[in-house]
């Protein structure tokens, strides 16, 4: 991996440098060029600049949510009801065996 002039030329104040970024992507042996790391400088400068001001406004009071609207399942009540029997659940069955539901073997090996 090159080393880059663009390794120094982050802006006074930033988290992310370009010596940063290139750094990362040698960890990671992936090969960038000096307007790729340049760029990679600026986009992840921003998203952690993004991620400092919701931290800001994100404080202890205000709860952390995964959706802005509450969400509940809908079930029903679990009842029993009118089953099958043995026979019946078998009567269109293809091929049975020993009270079961025979089918052909998809490994290549009886069992």
């Amino acid at each position: 991996m090159p080393e880059t002039s663009a390794a120094n030329s982050a802006a006074p104040g930033t988290e992310i440098t370009a010596e940063t970024v290139a750094h990362l992507a040698g960890l990671a042996r992936i090969a960038l060029t000096d307007a790729e790391v340049e760029g990679l400088t600026f986009e992840l400068d921003s998203i952690l600049t993004n991620i400092a001001k919701v931290s800001e406004v994100a404080t202890a009071d205000v709860p952390a949510t995964s959706h802005p609207i509450p969400l509940s399942n809908v079930t029903r009540v679990d009842e029993i009801a009118d089953v099958l029997t043995l026979d019946e659940a078998l009567q269109n069955a293809p091929a049975t065996a020993d009270g079961m539901f025979r089918v052909s073997s998809i490994l290549g090996e009886e069992q």
